[in-house]
């Protein structure tokens, strides 16, 4: 056998490399305006900690996004829409403190990244170029003909929607985004509400097993399966369910806006991503 691979290289459009430079410039500022939200924070407490570095987490999730795009990847526009959104959500509920006024230097880096994951989600969304250009598959080992080739690989599955593919990463936002606030509870353990302790765990339970729910519920999303969208809205409904009272009983109103917010906003761009893709599906031809 003889291994083939392609030698020759295509020249992206200016569209694409505007936005790798745009998306480089808001990884960076996802970092600084998080350090300067801290910097300015008049209480560095154990809950500000763990969502600053959370928030500060999502810089490696727009360089995974650069990746996908210099590839083509038809997953980047979902993963961008979903990294913009749940961006802006976690760096708001880090500007606002407790009391009192958010402090000047926090509000302008706050509307800084608000603007750059605007512009983000618009060349994704409504650029020409970026649309034609990110409508590749993953690639793999093909061997056709007694030649192995490293090219494109079409998935098994049948052809599925862009807001399908945007449901399922939103779903994908639900572990993190309950085990966050869960771990932010933790910290009340440590201040001595032994009460807390079972609430906490099960908390940190509730989140790990919908992890693993989400990942067979969109196995089967991506496969077409009907049932499996009742079962990933019911999956939300049941996250809201939880997540939202527990934060509101160990965290307070506060915690309830700061932590449980980005979860709705998630839990919002799931469902009407199945809504969307729902609508855009053609009817069942009568047999």
């Amino acid at each position: 056998m003889r291994t083939a691979a392609a030698t020759t290289e295509v020249r992206r459009p200016s569209a694409v490399r505007a936005l790798t430079t745009l998306l480089a410039v808001t990884a960076a500022a996802t970092v600084v305006v998080d350090l300067l939200n801290w910097w300015y924070a008049p209480e560095q407490e154990f809950g500000l900690a763990v969502r600053t570095g959370w928030a500060m987490l999502r810089a490696l999730g727009f360089v995974l996004l650069i990746g996908h795009v210099n590839r083509g990847r038809t997953v980047a526009k979902p993963l961008g829409l979903i990294l913009a959104v749940t961006t802006v959500f976690a760096v708001a509920r880090l500007v606002v403190p407790r009391q009192g006024v958010p402090p000047l230097p926090g509000l302008l880096g706050f509307a800084l990244l608000t603007a750059l994951c605007v512009s983000v989600v618009w060349l994704l969304y409504r650029s020409e170029a970026v649309g034609a250009h990110l409508v590749r598959h993953r690639k793999g080992l093909v061997v056709s003909g007694g030649t192995i080739s490293w090219r494109e690989v079409a998935p098994k599955r049948p052809p599925v929607t862009g807001w399908l593919l945007t449901s399922r990463v939103a779903a994908f936002t639900y572990s993190p985004l309950m085990l966050v606030p869960a771990l932010v509870a933790g910290g009340a353990i440590l201040d001595g509400r032994l009460a807390a302790v079972p609430a906490v765990l099960f908390w940190f339970l509730a989140g790990i097993a919908t992890s693993y729910a989400v990942l067979l519920c969109t196995a089967f999303l991506m496969r077409g399966k009907r049932w499996a969208r009742t079962m990933l809205v019911a999956i939300t409904l049941g996250v809201l369910a939880v997540d939202l009272p527990l934060c509101w009983w160990l965290l307070g109103v506060d915690g309830l806006i700061r932590d449980g917010a980005p979860l709705v906003a998630a839990a919002v761009l799931a469902l009407y991503g199945l809504r969307r893709a729902a609508r855009a599906e053609p009817p069942p031809t009568p047999s």
